[in-house]
């Protein structure tokens, strides 16, 4: 999976230059967005004091700020296109070299289950699941990376919490224990889930096998061995989606709570007017930020599973693929 794409002489290029561009754009990307941070800071002042003391404030001056706004808004769009065309090539050619790769011992590995499936559907879905969760979790890393200081700096405006009193720089730890928190939890109530999953493409491949011979083999594809697969792919989903539910229930309880939780920390020092509503937004966008990076493997648990169900059906393949070779190169010895 890796070393077709990484170390093969014909696809070096590709892969680490196109590395190296993509940890530029998404590094250039996050910066744009601490730019905007700073841009809610003084706009949401300027509305403060617009509201508060009438006549300080012109339209000149707001449109200014919605200005600022749009220059750096059309540079982040432009890195943003850019970047999503390049990362979709990116990953083509990252399944175009496992594909080459497995079809050159095609005729080692064809009579292994679903062999068709892995060189063809698995490889794909690879490609596109690495493209979702690598460029999110290159994103979350720098987003991480950059916006932790600002976090921390805004924190010091924060002199009390409820319950806890006064802690310094209190929201960065807020943040990394709700995350563990969630993260914890979640990985506890979701752990048959890469099981469940690995055995439904199981299910699914073989019920697939039986239609594609069916095609061209009238003694295939009965529709009593086609129900009977069929049940097992029916079982399979009913037994996932049972899972899905408790696991559902805790996910978007927790990342609900979560949302409305820098404000319940937040409350003595609104109350008693110590920031801006600029700086407040600073510091809400900053937390939402960093403890959004953090919940990195919240949000992407689902993916991962359907992730590490595919790396399986691949590790399987590539490892039939080294036996074979090794059988190979054992007869061609004796």
């Amino acid at each position: 999976m890796f070393h077709s794409f990484f170390l093969d002489a014909k696809w070096r290029i590709w892969a680490w230059c196109g590395s190296i561009l993509i940890l530029i754009s998404t590094w250039y990307k996050v910066q744009l967005d601490v730019q905007v941070n700073e841009w809610f800071g003084s706009f949401y002042d300027s509305i403060q004091d617009a509201l508060s003391n009438p006549g300080t404030v012109t339209s000149e001056m707001l449109l200014g700020h919605l200005w600022d706004f749009g220059k750096i808004s059309l540079i982040f769009i432009l890195v943003a296109v850019f970047l999503e065309f390049f990362v979709r090539h990116y990953v083509f050619r990252w399944r175009t070299a496992m594909q080459n790769y497995y079809t050159q011992y095609w005729p080692l590995v064809r009579g292994t289950e679903g062999a068709s499936q892995r060189v063809q559907e698995d490889t794909m879905r690879f490609a596109q699941i690495v493209e979702r969760l690598g460029i999110s979790l290159l994103r979350s890393l720098l987003t991480l990376i950059a916006f932790q200081p600002l976090l921390w700096e805004l924190s010091k405006k924060v002199k009390e919490v409820p319950l806890i009193g006064e802690v310094d720089h209190v929201l960065i730890y807020l943040a990394i224990i709700s995350a563990i928190f969630g993260t914890v939890i979640l990985a506890m109530v979701g752990i048959k889930l890469p099981g469940l999953e690995f055995n439904n493409q199981k299910a699914e491949a073989a019920l697939r096998k039986e239609l594609v011979l069916g095609e061209d083999d009238s003694s295939r594809a009965k529709p009593q061995t086609v129900a009977e697969l069929f049940q097992s792919v029916r079982l399979n989903y009913l037994t996932m989606y049972r899972h899905y539910l408790y696991f559902d229930l805790v996910k978007q309880s927790y990342l609900q709570f979560s949302s409305v939780m820098p404000y319940i920390m937040l409350t003595p020092t609104i109350v008693a007017g110590a920031i801006t509503l600029g700086v407040l937004q600073q510091i809400l966008r900053a937390f939402s930020k960093v403890e959004g990076s953090l919940h990195y493997l919240v949000y992407s648990w689902s993916t991962i599973v359907e992730l590490i169900s595919v790396y399986k059906r691949l590790k399987a393949f590539e490892q039939k693929i080294y036996d074979s070779k090794l059988a190979k190169t054992s007869l061609n010895t004796i």
